[in-house]
């Protein structure tokens, strides 16, 4: 049972079913207070001096009877101790095989209970209400009872089960990166407590993300005055310097500049994730980028609302991707659409991704196993591609290329887009 609310009804049933059985034996094992001693010989009496004494002939006892029971509903049946029929009112009671030898409830086929009453002359008077013993009046007390306690118990447990669905759906918003995301604090019992503490964790946990968000953006503007003095100071060094030593120190600003790059636009779509949406082509954005990277470009024309800058950069990156660990094969890249989708492959032939880092790789800065300390890691460049492709409703996969080599797929949602193909 995987629904709270089912549990906790099913389980207000159990109870009262289980009641309710206890209920129904109890009430059938249970002795029945016309069998109390006391009260059967006080009832004989009375009734004997109704009927008056035994001497009477039938004749005068039906007349007696005639007269007591005038008022009164059902069959009445006055015996002799043998048996013998003295008077009745209505159709007579027959006399039980083994006979009557207390008073008390007895059972007759066809007439249920039977209150039999021994008289002290040894006269046996068979009372029969003229209906059943109502045991249908207990099942229905209990079938209400369970009908209401069922009804009553499933609307407390499904208001009770709904504030912890709205509590789920708050949790799941914060897990999918919605910092904003409260619920509402309904009542004040524990699961109103268990409300209150969760926004009090969403308020710190966003106020945490957005001064390190703040951060990064900041001391990312910062190093770029630094870096534009080193740049400038290069080109003020004096023609003696080595020139290898010159173009190592201009290789490792230009690296470092595109780097603070990376963690500016890192931290501005973390801060800022509604994009600026319009009609792209994504192969015209591909075949434009392609030609600083020398790559084949293919695939049909798919036109998709987004970011031209974001999407610009997802394809920049991979394709630099592709040249820095293609180890010089060539680069090809190609755009399709299934209507519902876009998606570009771009795939080289270099050595791939070792086996268990597929996935790894698209963290930030991320560095093979083995790789030395000085060795090129993946930087912020795969992490950027798969943030943007799920800023457009989308993803990025690796996977391994036949023959030898590495594909990455990104797939782009067509939001109220227009896809057409060449021709």
């Amino acid at each position: 049972m995987k629904r709270l609310y089912l549990r906790i009804w099913l389980a207000f049933l159990g109870i009262l079913i289980a009641f309710a059985v206890l209920l129904a034996v109890s009430w059938w094992l249970l002795p029945n207070d016309y069998d109390a001693p006391r009260f059967n010989r006080v009832l004989s009496l009375l009734v004997a001096e109704a009927l008056g004494p035994g001497t009477e002939t039938p004749a005068e006892v039906q007349s007696r009877l005639a007269r007591v029971t005038a008022r009164m509903r059902g069959q009445v049946t006055v015996r002799a101790a043998d048996g013998t029929l003295l008077a009745h009112v209505g159709p007579p009671l027959p006399w039980p095989r083994t006979g009557i030898e207390r008073s008390g409830v007895i059972r007759m086929g066809g007439r249920g209970h039977v209150f039999a009453m021994r008289l002290d002359d040894g006269r046996v008077v068979l009372v029969h209400a003229g209906h059943r013993p109502r045991r249908q009046g207990l099942l229905l007390a209990i079938g209400l009872l369970l009908l209401t306690t069922a009804i009553g118990s499933y609307f407390a447990a499904r208001q009770m089960t709904r504030r912890l669905e709205r509590l789920r759906a708050g949790v799941n918003a914060l897990g999918q990166g919605d910092l904003a995301a409260r619920v509402a604090v309904e009542g004040g019992d524990e699961i109103a407590r268990v409300a209150e503490s969760f926004n009090d964790a969403a308020a710190r946990i966003e106020r945490l993300v957005s001064a390190h968000r703040n951060l990064l953006a900041n001391v990312s503007h910062e190093l770029r005055s630094p870096l534009s003095r080193i740049r400038m100071a290069l080109e003020l060094l004096e023609s003696s310097v080595r020139p290898e030593l010159r173009a190592r120190l201009a290789r490792d600003v230009t690296e470092l500049d595109a780097l603070i790059g990376e963690l500016l636009l890192s931290s501005r779509l973390q801060a800022m994730p509604d994009t600026q949406r319009a009609e792209v082509d994504m192969l015209a954005v591909c075949a434009e980028e392609a030609t600083e990277f020398d790559a084949t470009v293919s695939g049909t024309p798919v036109v998709l609302q987004g970011d031209e800058r974001l999407l610009r950069r997802l394809v920049r990156n991979l394709l630099q991707n592709a040249q820095r660990y293609g180890e010089g094969s060539e680069i090809e890249a190609d755009v399709a659409s299934d209507g519902r989708t876009a998606t570009l492959r771009v795939s080289d032939r270099g050595p791939g991704v070792p086996v268990g880092d597929e996935e790894r790789i698209f963290e930030p800065f991320y560095r093979p196993r083995g790789a030395p300390e000085t060795g090129q890691g993946f930087g912020l460049g795969l992490a950027l591609v798969r943030q943007i492709a799920r800023e457009h409703g989308g993803d990025v996969v690796y996977r391994r290329r036949d023959g030898g080599g590495s594909v990455f797929e990104v797939t782009l949602r067509l939001r109220h887009a227009q896809a057409g193909q060449s021709g």
